[in-house]
Protein backbone atom coordinates (compact mmCIF):
# COMPACT_ATOMS: atom_id res chain seq x y z
CA UNK A 1 0.00 0.00 0.00
CA UNK A 2 1.10 3.54 -0.57
CA UNK A 3 0.04 7.02 -0.11
CA UNK A 4 -0.83 9.98 -2.30
CA UNK A 5 -0.01 13.31 -0.29
CA UNK A 6 -1.49 16.69 -2.78
CA UNK A 7 0.18 19.73 -1.56
CA UNK A 8 2.89 17.64 0.29
CA UNK A 9 5.68 19.81 -0.39
CA UNK A 10 3.94 23.03 1.53
CA UNK A 11 3.81 23.54 5.08
CA UNK A 12 1.59 21.00 6.52
CA UNK A 13 1.96 18.41 4.06
CA UNK A 14 5.92 18.50 4.37
CA UNK A 15 5.82 17.61 8.16
CA UNK A 16 2.63 15.16 7.76
CA UNK A 17 4.73 13.43 4.89
CA UNK A 18 7.83 13.32 6.73
CA UNK A 19 5.77 11.95 9.60
CA UNK A 20 4.05 8.84 7.37
CA UNK A 21 7.58 8.65 6.26
CA UNK A 22 9.06 7.69 9.51
CA UNK A 23 6.05 5.39 10.82
CA UNK A 24 6.95 3.39 7.83
CA UNK A 25 4.52 4.36 4.75
CA UNK A 26 5.45 4.49 0.81
CA UNK A 27 4.63 8.16 0.14
CA UNK A 28 3.96 10.01 -3.08
CA UNK A 29 3.95 13.76 -2.97
CA UNK A 30 1.94 15.42 -5.97
CA UNK A 31 2.77 19.15 -5.90
CA UNK A 32 2.32 21.93 -8.63
CA UNK A 33 4.92 23.99 -6.47
CA UNK A 34 3.02 27.04 -7.01
CA UNK A 35 3.06 27.25 -3.27
CA UNK A 36 4.90 24.49 -2.08
CA UNK A 37 8.87 25.31 -2.42
CA UNK A 38 11.26 22.75 -4.18
CA UNK A 39 13.91 22.90 -1.30
CA UNK A 40 10.82 21.17 0.84
CA UNK A 41 10.57 18.82 -1.82
CA UNK A 42 14.38 17.91 -1.67
CA UNK A 43 13.89 17.31 2.16
CA UNK A 44 11.32 15.03 1.73
CA UNK A 45 13.60 11.81 0.58
CA UNK A 46 12.24 8.25 0.78
CA UNK A 47 8.97 10.15 -0.91
CA UNK A 48 8.17 9.98 -4.52
CA UNK A 49 7.83 13.82 -6.20
CA UNK A 50 5.34 14.22 -8.50
CA UNK A 51 5.13 17.71 -10.37
CA UNK A 52 1.74 18.46 -11.26
CA UNK A 53 -1.76 19.37 -10.96
CA UNK A 54 -3.62 17.19 -8.24
CA UNK A 55 -6.70 17.48 -10.45
CA UNK A 56 -5.04 16.32 -13.99
CA UNK A 57 -6.76 13.42 -14.67
CA UNK A 58 -4.52 12.05 -16.71
CA UNK A 59 -1.71 12.35 -14.15
CA UNK A 60 -3.92 10.57 -11.72
CA UNK A 61 -4.91 8.04 -14.13
CA UNK A 62 -1.54 6.53 -14.50
CA UNK A 63 -0.14 7.04 -11.22
CA UNK A 64 -3.16 4.86 -9.68
CA UNK A 65 -3.14 2.68 -12.31
CA UNK A 66 0.69 2.12 -11.19
CA UNK A 67 1.14 2.45 -7.97
CA UNK A 68 -0.87 0.35 -4.94
CA UNK A 69 -1.95 3.83 -3.10
CA UNK A 70 -4.78 2.68 -1.02
CA UNK A 71 -4.99 6.58 0.24
CA UNK A 72 -4.74 10.56 -0.63
CA UNK A 73 -4.09 13.34 2.10
CA UNK A 74 -5.31 16.30 0.34
CA UNK A 75 -3.86 19.52 1.60
CA UNK A 76 -3.65 21.12 -2.46
CA UNK A 77 -5.50 24.63 -1.70
CA UNK A 78 -5.79 28.30 -2.02
CA UNK A 79 -5.75 29.05 1.78
CA UNK A 80 -5.25 32.95 2.05
CA UNK A 81 -8.94 34.55 3.55
CA UNK A 82 -8.18 37.88 2.37
CA UNK A 83 -7.42 36.96 -0.63
CA UNK A 84 -10.47 34.55 -1.23
CA UNK A 85 -12.99 37.40 -0.40
CA UNK A 86 -11.23 39.60 -3.78
CA UNK A 87 -10.76 36.64 -6.03
CA UNK A 88 -13.86 34.09 -4.61
CA UNK A 89 -14.49 32.33 -8.36
CA UNK A 90 -10.25 31.31 -7.73
CA UNK A 91 -11.06 29.21 -5.05
CA UNK A 92 -14.11 28.19 -6.04
CA UNK A 93 -12.40 26.61 -8.60
CA UNK A 94 -9.09 25.55 -7.09
CA UNK A 95 -10.72 24.50 -3.43
CA UNK A 96 -14.32 22.56 -4.81
CA UNK A 97 -13.87 21.90 -8.39
CA UNK A 98 -10.40 20.66 -8.74
CA UNK A 99 -11.15 18.81 -5.08
CA UNK A 100 -14.15 16.91 -7.05
CA UNK A 101 -11.67 16.17 -9.74
CA UNK A 102 -9.55 14.61 -7.52
CA UNK A 103 -12.14 12.59 -5.56
CA UNK A 104 -14.33 11.62 -9.08
CA UNK A 105 -10.32 9.89 -10.12
CA UNK A 106 -10.30 8.07 -6.70
CA UNK A 107 -13.74 6.80 -7.18
CA UNK A 108 -13.89 5.55 -10.71
CA UNK A 109 -10.19 3.78 -9.91
CA UNK A 110 -11.32 2.94 -6.59
CA UNK A 111 -9.04 4.33 -4.21
CA UNK A 112 -10.89 3.49 -0.45
CA UNK A 113 -9.92 6.47 1.75
CA UNK A 114 -9.35 10.04 1.72
CA UNK A 115 -8.09 12.48 4.23
CA UNK A 116 -9.49 15.94 3.84
CA UNK A 117 -7.22 19.02 4.86
CA UNK A 118 -10.53 21.68 6.47
CA UNK A 119 -10.34 24.45 8.35
CA UNK A 120 -12.16 26.08 11.21
CA UNK A 121 -12.96 28.92 8.80
CA UNK A 122 -15.86 26.21 7.84
CA UNK A 123 -18.03 27.83 11.12
CA UNK A 124 -17.77 31.62 10.37
CA UNK A 125 -18.78 33.47 14.02
CA UNK A 126 -18.38 30.97 16.98
CA UNK A 127 -22.07 31.24 18.69
CA UNK A 128 -20.66 29.62 21.91
CA UNK A 129 -16.89 28.54 22.76
CA UNK A 130 -15.25 26.13 22.76
CA UNK A 131 -16.38 25.04 19.13
CA UNK A 132 -17.00 21.44 18.63
CA UNK A 133 -18.17 19.45 15.85
CA UNK A 134 -21.77 20.47 16.36
CA UNK A 135 -21.52 24.07 16.04
CA UNK A 136 -23.18 25.68 13.05
CA UNK A 137 -21.29 26.15 9.88
CA UNK A 138 -22.11 29.29 8.11
CA UNK A 139 -18.60 30.71 6.73
CA UNK A 140 -17.67 34.42 6.52
CA UNK A 141 -15.51 34.12 3.80
CA UNK A 142 -15.09 32.56 0.56
CA UNK A 143 -11.89 30.51 1.80
CA UNK A 144 -14.52 28.80 4.60
CA UNK A 145 -17.54 28.32 2.23
CA UNK A 146 -15.20 26.56 -0.16
CA UNK A 147 -13.92 24.05 2.47
CA UNK A 148 -17.41 23.51 3.59
CA UNK A 149 -18.60 22.85 -0.08
CA UNK A 150 -16.02 19.91 -0.24
CA UNK A 151 -17.43 18.88 3.45
CA UNK A 152 -20.85 19.30 2.25
CA UNK A 153 -20.34 17.02 -0.93
CA UNK A 154 -18.04 13.87 0.48
CA UNK A 155 -21.01 12.40 1.88
CA UNK A 156 -22.63 12.15 -1.59
CA UNK A 157 -19.87 11.04 -3.14
CA UNK A 158 -19.46 8.27 -0.72
CA UNK A 159 -22.90 7.34 -1.14
CA UNK A 160 -22.18 6.60 -4.46
CA UNK A 161 -18.67 4.59 -4.25
CA UNK A 162 -16.72 7.17 -3.30
CA UNK A 163 -14.15 7.08 -0.83
CA UNK A 164 -14.22 6.44 3.31
CA UNK A 165 -13.31 9.94 4.37
CA UNK A 166 -12.07 11.69 7.27
CA UNK A 167 -11.74 15.66 7.44
CA UNK A 168 -9.79 17.47 9.75
CA UNK A 169 -10.80 20.68 10.19
CA UNK A 170 -7.62 22.83 11.45
CA UNK A 171 -8.25 25.83 14.03
CA UNK A 172 -4.60 27.71 13.21
CA UNK A 173 -1.58 25.88 12.29
CA UNK A 174 1.78 27.02 13.36
CA UNK A 175 5.41 26.00 14.30
CA UNK A 176 7.57 23.93 12.68
CA UNK A 177 9.75 20.40 12.55
CA UNK A 178 11.73 20.29 15.95
CA UNK A 179 14.80 19.96 13.59
CA UNK A 180 14.28 23.64 12.27
CA UNK A 181 14.28 22.14 8.44
CA UNK A 182 10.15 22.23 7.85
CA UNK A 183 8.09 25.02 8.51
CA UNK A 184 5.61 27.83 7.43
CA UNK A 185 6.87 29.92 4.35
CA UNK A 186 4.05 31.50 2.40
CA UNK A 187 4.28 34.14 -0.33
CA UNK A 188 2.70 36.29 0.89
CA UNK A 189 2.69 35.45 4.02
CA UNK A 190 -0.35 36.27 6.00
CA UNK A 191 0.20 34.18 9.38
CA UNK A 192 0.37 35.67 12.70
CA UNK A 193 3.24 33.80 14.12
CA UNK A 194 5.79 33.82 10.80
CA UNK A 195 4.79 37.85 10.40
CA UNK A 196 5.26 38.38 14.17
CA UNK A 197 8.59 36.66 14.36
CA UNK A 198 9.78 38.56 10.76
CA UNK A 199 9.15 41.44 12.62
CA UNK A 200 11.79 40.14 15.02
CA UNK A 201 14.32 39.58 12.53
CA UNK A 202 14.24 42.76 10.49
CA UNK A 203 12.52 45.12 12.81
CA UNK A 204 9.54 46.03 10.25
CA UNK A 205 6.18 47.15 12.20
CA UNK A 206 3.72 44.01 12.57
CA UNK A 207 0.00 45.47 11.35
CA UNK A 208 -2.41 44.26 13.95
CA UNK A 209 -5.47 44.44 11.97
CA UNK A 210 -8.52 45.67 14.31
CA UNK A 211 -8.52 46.11 18.17
CA UNK A 212 -12.09 46.92 18.90
CA UNK A 213 -13.09 43.36 18.85
CA UNK A 214 -15.20 42.01 22.06
CA UNK A 215 -12.57 39.93 23.12
CA UNK A 216 -10.31 40.87 26.30
CA UNK A 217 -7.76 43.25 24.87
CA UNK A 218 -9.74 44.52 21.48
CA UNK A 219 -7.66 41.61 19.01
CA UNK A 220 -8.58 38.31 17.71
CA UNK A 221 -8.23 35.39 19.52
CA UNK A 222 -6.75 32.22 18.04
CA UNK A 223 -6.46 28.63 19.22
CA UNK A 224 -2.66 27.07 17.86
CA UNK A 225 -2.05 23.91 17.03
CA UNK A 226 1.63 22.88 16.48
CA UNK A 227 2.68 21.09 12.51
CA UNK A 228 3.52 17.90 14.15
CA UNK A 229 0.59 17.65 16.13
CA UNK A 230 -1.17 18.11 12.74
CA UNK A 231 0.63 15.68 11.68
CA UNK A 232 0.36 13.10 14.31
CA UNK A 233 -3.70 13.56 13.74
CA UNK A 234 -3.39 12.89 9.65
CA UNK A 235 -1.88 9.40 10.46
CA UNK A 236 -4.53 8.79 13.08
CA UNK A 237 -7.13 9.10 10.43
CA UNK A 238 -5.51 7.41 7.77
CA UNK A 239 -4.89 4.27 10.51
CA UNK A 240 -8.46 5.01 11.22
CA UNK A 241 -10.03 4.62 8.27
CA UNK A 242 -8.00 1.53 7.22
CA UNK A 243 -9.61 0.44 10.01
CA UNK A 244 -13.02 0.85 8.93
CA UNK A 245 -13.33 3.92 11.01
CA UNK A 246 -16.42 5.63 9.96
CA UNK A 247 -16.29 8.61 8.16
CA UNK A 248 -17.18 11.93 9.34
CA UNK A 249 -15.33 15.19 10.56
CA UNK A 250 -13.14 16.37 13.51
CA UNK A 251 -12.00 19.98 15.07
CA UNK A 252 -8.59 20.51 15.58
CA UNK A 253 -7.00 22.92 18.25
CA UNK A 254 -5.56 23.02 21.47
CA UNK A 255 -8.88 24.91 23.32
CA UNK A 256 -6.40 27.60 24.42
CA UNK A 257 -7.59 31.16 23.30
CA UNK A 258 -4.75 33.60 22.17
CA UNK A 259 -4.87 37.47 21.73
CA UNK A 260 -2.78 38.51 18.94
CA UNK A 261 -1.32 40.98 21.62
CA UNK A 262 -0.83 38.14 23.82
CA UNK A 263 0.83 36.35 20.68
CA UNK A 264 3.32 39.19 20.77
CA UNK A 265 4.29 39.55 23.73
CA UNK A 266 5.55 35.76 23.74
CA UNK A 267 7.14 35.92 20.53
CA UNK A 268 9.17 39.12 22.08
CA UNK A 269 9.78 36.87 25.45
CA UNK A 270 11.31 33.51 23.28
CA UNK A 271 13.50 35.70 20.54
CA UNK A 272 14.42 38.15 23.39
CA UNK A 273 13.39 40.93 20.58
CA UNK A 274 11.36 44.13 20.98
CA UNK A 275 8.94 43.61 18.27
CA UNK A 276 7.20 46.56 16.64
CA UNK A 277 3.16 47.04 16.19
CA UNK A 278 1.27 49.28 14.03
CA UNK A 279 -2.48 49.32 14.61
CA UNK A 280 -4.53 48.95 11.55
CA UNK A 281 -9.01 48.74 10.37
CA UNK A 282 -9.71 45.10 10.47
CA UNK A 283 -9.55 42.89 7.61
CA UNK A 284 -12.71 41.70 6.15
CA UNK A 285 -13.49 37.89 7.02
CA UNK A 286 -11.71 37.69 10.42
CA UNK A 287 -13.97 36.40 12.99
CA UNK A 288 -13.23 37.82 16.59
CA UNK A 289 -12.53 34.23 17.85
CA UNK A 290 -12.15 30.77 17.17
CA UNK A 291 -11.02 27.93 19.53
CA UNK A 292 -11.67 24.49 19.39
CA UNK A 293 -12.73 21.78 20.96
CA UNK A 294 -11.00 18.18 20.37
CA UNK A 295 -12.71 16.01 22.59
CA UNK A 296 -13.88 13.77 19.89
CA UNK A 297 -10.74 13.31 18.00
CA UNK A 298 -9.23 12.79 21.50
CA UNK A 299 -12.19 10.15 22.12
CA UNK A 300 -12.24 8.73 18.91
CA UNK A 301 -8.92 8.01 17.60
CA UNK A 302 -6.67 9.06 20.77
CA UNK A 303 -4.94 12.14 19.41
CA UNK A 304 -3.11 13.36 22.13
CA UNK A 305 -1.03 16.90 21.35
CA UNK A 306 2.13 16.57 22.50
CA UNK A 307 3.67 20.22 22.16
CA UNK A 308 0.40 22.82 22.98
CA UNK A 309 2.05 25.73 24.96
CA UNK A 310 2.43 29.01 23.09
CA UNK A 311 6.23 29.92 24.20
CA UNK A 312 7.27 26.09 22.54
CA UNK A 313 5.05 26.89 19.52
CA UNK A 314 6.43 30.39 19.16
CA UNK A 315 9.77 28.54 19.72
CA UNK A 316 10.01 26.11 17.14
CA UNK A 317 8.68 28.88 14.75
CA UNK A 318 11.56 30.88 15.43
CA UNK A 319 14.50 28.06 14.79
CA UNK A 320 13.08 27.45 11.55
CA UNK A 321 12.60 31.48 11.06
CA UNK A 322 16.24 32.02 11.75
CA UNK A 323 17.73 28.72 10.08
CA UNK A 324 19.85 29.67 6.96
CA UNK A 325 17.93 29.13 3.87
CA UNK A 326 19.17 27.76 0.15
Amino acid sequence: MAVLVTGGAGYIGSVTVRALLTSGEKVFVLDDLSTGRPETADLLSGAGFIKGDFADRRLLAELFDRESIDAVLHFAALTLVAESVERPLDYFRANVSKTLDLLEAMTSHRIPHFVFSSSAATFGIAEVIPIDEEHPQRPINPYGWSKKAVEDWLPQIRKVGGPAYIGLRYFNAAGASADGLLGEVHSPESHLIPNVLRAALDGSALPIYGTDYPTTDGTCERDFIHVEDLAAAHLLALQALRRGHQSGFYNLGNGQAHSIRHVVETARAVTGRDIKVVESARRPGDPPVLVASSARIKSDLGWLPKREALDLIIADAWRFACAPRR
